[in-house]
C-alpha cells in the first residue's frame, strides 16, 4: 500500500513539471522570433530635439502580459516624454523568447548598431530564458548544470555591454534584473536564491562598464507576485510593467 501510495504521488509530481514547463515555453525557451524591423512608435518625426531610445531583450521587452501592449518600455517612454518635455523616438528591438546567446548575435547585425549608435537611452531585459529554458531550470537549479549556465551567461552579458560601448559610448543603459514569477511554489524560496545570486553577479559586471545601471525588480514583485502578473502567472502584467518603468524612471536624471 504505502509504495502504491510513492508510486502515486511521484507520478502526479512528473505530470505538474511536465505540464508547468509547456506553460512556460513561451516565455521562457520558446523558439525566438526573427528580428522585428524597427519599429518607430513615436508620432512626433525624428528631429535633433528629439531623444532616441532602443530597447534590447526578450518578451519583458515585448511587453507580453500587457493587453495595452506597452509593457515597461510604452510606461517608460510616456515617463520620459513627461520629464524632459521633448518628443522621444522608441526602436523596440526585443525578440520573445530571447537568450543572451541570441542577443549575443543580434547585437553584431549592422542594422542594430546602426540603431545604438543614436541612441540616448538603451534598454535591456535578458536572462530569464537562460535561467528558467521552459521550465527545465525549475528541474535542475539545484544541480552544477545551472552554474555551468549562468557563466555562459555572464560571459555573453559582457560581450554585450562591451558591443554596445563600441557603438555608443555616451547613451545611459539600463539593465532591468530577474524576478522570480515562482516564488509561491513549494520551491520558491530556493529558486530565490538562485536568482539573487544572477541578480548580484549581473549588477558586478554592469558596475564594471561606464553607465550601465543594473534595475532591481526583484523586490518589486516579491510579496504579491500574484497581483503583479499576468494569467499565464510568467509574465507581468499592466501593473507588473508599471512597477518596472517607475522603477527605471526614477533613476533618470533629465
Amino acid at each position: 500500500m504505502v509504495g502504491y501510495v510513492t508510486i502515486t504521488a511521484s507520478l502526479l509530481c512528473l505530470l505538474w513539471l511536465i505540464g508547468l514547463g509547456w506553460a512556460v515555453q513561451e516565455y521562457y525557451a520558446g523558439k525566438p522570433e526573427e528580428m522585428p524591423k524597427t519599429v518607430k512608435t513615436a508620432k512626433e518625426p525624428k528631429n535633433k530635439k528629439a531623444l532616441t531610445v532602443v530597447a534590447l531583450g526578450d518578451s519583458l521587452t515585448r511587453g507580453t502580459g500587457d493587453e495595452t501592449g506597452k509593457g515597461y518600455v510604452g510606461d517608460l517612454v510616456d515617463e520620459i516624454k513627461d520629464k524632459t518635455k521633448q518628443p522621444v523616438q522608441l526602436t523596440n528591438l526585443g525578440i520573445n523568447g530571447q537568450r543572451s546567446t541570441q542577443l549575443k548575435k543580434q547585437i553584431q547585425q549592422t542594422e542594430v548598431g546602426r540603431q545604438l549608435e543614436t541612441a540616448d537611452v538603451i534598454l535591456l531585459t535578458i536572462g530569464g530564458n537562460d535561467l528558467f529554458r521552459g521550465g527545465q531550470g525549475l528541474v535542475d537549479f539545484e544541480t552544477d548544470k545551472i552554474a555551468a549556465i549562468e557563466k555562459q551567461y555572464l560571459q555573453n552579458i559582457k560581450f554585450i555591454f562591451t558591443e554596445i560601448r563600441k557603438h555608443n559610448q555616451n547613451a545611459t543603459v539600463f539593465f532591468i534584473g530577474l524576478y522570480n514569477p515562482f516564488i509561491e511554489l513549494d520551491r520558491g524560496k530556493d529558486i530565490s536564491k538562485v536568482i539573487r545570486q544572477w541578480n548580484y553577479q549581473s549588477a558586478e559586471i554592469s558596475a564594471d562598464y561606464p553607465k550601465i545601471v543594473f534595475v532591481p525588480t526583484f523586490d518589486l514583485f516579491e510579496l504579491k507576485v500574484n497581483d503583479y502578473l499576468y494569467s499565464d502567472k510568467f509574465h507581468p502584467n499592466k501593473e507588473g510593467y508599471r512597477l518596472i518603468a517607475e522603477r527605471v524612471a526614477s533613476l533618470l536624471t533629465w
